[in-house]
């Protein structure tokens, strides 16, 4: 029976990552333009990997508090499908670039307690997914792919107006796990499946595709 659980790889830098993804049954990819990040991809290269992504595959593209500028130039240059925000951009910015640029935006909330589930209903109120992530350490350069997961039992039971995405040190050992406690239909993962920093390992995404949707 097909499992109705959606995968998205994020940060693949190459081909044979796109269809590693393809072949394992994932719905997702991501293209991480954040410069800090070992995934980095500019929008030349991330053009040209789009261009190889089987239709049916959503590509996401992933940035971190930009510009309008900058935006503007990345969805001129790279057919995206979604936008992702991982910075600290507010509901009133999100609500600025979904009308900007006409593509679905999901936003990335990073929890470390309870403290900061009140910010899912406010993004849930403007944003088209949400990315449930984990707070990142204090002095982190990266805002996600850490690997780190959150006390998932804080979002057990707990559902919003849009779809959302679980995302923070998911592998394939532990994602069926997070998947019943915290009920999530979409999972995220990056640095799990590689073999190197900003190197994608088949095997790996195979793995953790196999283990997602028996979960």
């Amino acid at each position: 029976m097909p499992s109705d659980i959606s995968v998205k790889i994020c940060g693949v830098t190459r081909v044979e990552d796109i269809a590693a993804v393809a072949e394992a049954g994932g719905r997702y990819i991501g293209l991480n333009f954040f410069e800090k990040s070992p995934r980095y991809v500019t929008p030349a290269e991330a053009a040209a990997l789009a261009a190889q992504t089987p239709a049916g595959i959503c590509k996401v593209a992933l940035v971190v508090n930009p510009t309008d500028e900058t935006l503007d130039a990345l969805v001129a240059a790279v057919p995206m499908d979604m936008i992702q925000l991982h910075g600290s951009e507010t509901p009133e910015r999100v609500t600025e670039i979904k009308a900007r640029h006409g593509l679905p935006v999901m936003k990335a909330v990073a929890i470390g307690g309870p403290e900061d589930l009140a910010a899912l209903d406010a993004y849930a109120a403007v944003a088209d997914q949400l990315l449930v992530d984990t707070k990142p350490p204090k002095g982190a350069d990266l805002p996600g792919g850490n690997g780190l997961a959150f006390e998932w039992s804080l979002i057990a039971g707990r559902r919003w107006s849009v779809p959302w995405m679980l995302a923070g040190g998911l592998n394939a050992n532990t994602v069926a796990e997070a998947i019943r406690v915290t009920g999530a239909r979409q999972v995220d993962l990056s640095s799990a499946v590689e073999s190197a920093p900003g190197v994608k390992d088949a095997g790996l995404i195979a793995a953790f595709c196999k283990a997602a949707h028996a979960g």
